[in-house]
């Protein structure tokens, strides 16, 4: 029998390509820096029996519309909001997504965004490439200290709990906010669950790691900024759209708040002359949260794993939508 066809919506490391091409008939988008058009996707798609997506290519119902015999679409990340995951499992489509591989390494970039903004690491910089450093003073560049703050943690999934983990080292006070709490998440960390209000007011650091669904949207805006001290900081290394960026903006341009540290944007890539970047207060940096090399091979492998699994009847082990399997 012929093998499935598979389609791979952008260049992945050769351990991921090798998984598939055992099982599969692979077609690779193979331009690094150009994301595939949305006629050839739809082309692509039409002829494949599963896909792996790679960036934030919204699957939608047009889209299930142009590709009849995909049965499987493997997200190479940890969200899915770019898949219409509920009509997906409507049609008996299977979806996947790579969750536990990019834990530590999306910590490590959180935790770099905080000490980062928190100590001026961008300004100070810019500082020294623009000629402005004429020398030492007493107040010259500083910054908020890490050690010994107090660190709010909204979403206390698997990243987040990695943050309080690494918090502990800087002996921080850590909070969090969660659907719901987490006693065995407080007995390791010595967390302390909040309400986000009570959250935003105490913390001197608030770190964002919630999925994009319909009630995180939006989460923090004006109101929400307000209540944060003026001395804070705020890092999102959650999905861009978590956050409203004109109040961010304006909380960040009249030091309503002290800094902010953006892994993620509402549009991206973010555009270059984006008001936010204009701020000397703002560390920003492009999506980055999972990418070292051992992890984004890891998120590869996994995927591909997923997809192969589903296109030749097996259930994949991170499905997202469980009741669509009928094996």
């Amino acid at each position: 029998m012929p093998h499935p066809r598979v389609f791979v919506t952008r260049r992945i490391p050769e351990a991921a390509q090798d998984i598939l091409r055992a099982a599969c008939e692979v077609h690779t988008w193979d331009h690094e820096e150009e994301p595939v058009p949305q006629d050839e996707l739809l082309r692509q798609l039409q002829q494949s029996d599963g896909a792996l997506i790679v960036g934030p290519h919204r699957i939608d119902a047009a889209v299930m519309d142009a590709a009849p015999r995909c049965r499987v679409y493997a997200n190479m990340a940890v969200g899915y909001d770019n898949i219409d995951v509920a009509e997906a499992t409507r049609r008996g489509i299977m979806v996947t997504n790579t969750p536990g591989v990019l834990t530590e390494t999306t910590a490590d970039l959180a935790f770099a965004l905080m000490l980062a903004a928190a100590r001026r690491l961008y300004e100070g910089q810019r500082t020294i490439v623009e000629g402005r450093w004429k020398g030492w003073s007493p107040m010259f560049m500083t910054g908020q200290d890490v050690y010994g703050a107090t660190l709010g943690i909204v979403g206390a999934g698997r990243i987040g709990q990695a943050v309080a983990r690494r918090a502990r080292g800087f002996n921080m006070r850590i909070l969090y906010h969660n659907r719901r709490p987490n006693p065995a998440f407080e007995a390791e960390v010595g967390a302390e669950y909040r309400a986000l209000d009570d959250l935003l007011r105490e913390s001197d650091f608030v770190v964002l790691l919630v999925p994009l669904t319909p009630e995180t949207r939006g989460l923090i805006g004006a109101r929400e900024l307000s209540l944060m001290k003026p001395t804070a900081v705020l890092v999102n290394a959650a999905r861009g759209p978590v956050v409203d960026e004109r109040a961010l903006y304006e909380a960040l341009r009249s030091r309503r708040i002290w800094a902010a540290g953006l892994d993620v944007f509402d549009q991206e890539p973010i555009p270059p002359d984006h008001p936010l970047l204009s701020l000397p207060n703002v560390t920003a940096v492009p999506h980055i949260g999972s990418a070292t090399v051992r992890t984004r091979t890891a998120m590869a492998v996994l995927a591909a794993e997923n997809l192969v699994a589903g296109v030749t009847g097996r259930r994949p082990s991170n499905l997202v939508n469980p009741e669509v399997f009928q094996g």
